[in-house]
């Protein structure tokens, strides 16, 4: 859910950024990553939280949807379903209300999946650990040109999980 909207927030942040003049285009180049970034994240060091508020502070739109980003996060710490299910409605309503194109679809979105994004706090379960094994067999593949022996390539996907270095290499 998040990683779409930051897709969607990458997006807006380039047609601010190509619509943008003089310093404003300058200050908007340097953000993808920033407005990427959850706040806690943020580089003191390299000035990265004063480069993002002064980007936020030149353009009202990306300013609303990036803190509209961070306060969805909070939909999982929710207590509950029907807590969830009122946080996830508040939500979209503000969304509706912001008239932001990016947050309108998006809200939109939200509704058609309203129900699965509630079904995690009825089983709270993750596809993580579904999601490392499937990226070592397709980067197996990938590094491999494929394999046009099946049997070889089942016996390599089941030699994966012997060693780290398993896609080191590939014959």
């Amino acid at each position: 859910m998040i990683k779409l909207f930051n897709d969607k927030l990458s997006n807006l942040r380039r047609q601010v950024q190509s619509s943008a003049e003089g310093m404003a285009k300058q200050v908007l180049e340097c953000t993808r990553w920033l407005l990427r970034k959850n706040p806690e994240n943020l580089n003191v060091k390299r000035n990265e939280k004063q480069r993002l508020d002064e980007a936020l502070r030149l353009n009202h739109p990306l300013f609303t949807a990036y803190y509209m980003r961070e306060d969805l996060r909070q939909f999982w710490a929710q207590d509950s379903k029907a807590a969830a299910r009122r946080f996830l409605n508040d939500w979209m309503g503000r969304a509706e209300a912001s008239q932001i194109t990016l947050l309108v679809k998006f809200a939109r979105t939200l509704i058609v999946h309203r129900d699965g994004l509630l079904a995690w706090y009825n089983y709270p379960i993750s596809t993580g650990p579904l999601e490392g094994p499937n990226n070592k067999i397709k980067t197996l593949q990938r590094r491999a040109y494929g394999y046009r022996d099946r049997e070889y390539f089942t016996l390599r996907i089941y030699g994966l999980h012997e060693s780290k270095y398993a896609l080191e290499c590939v014959p």
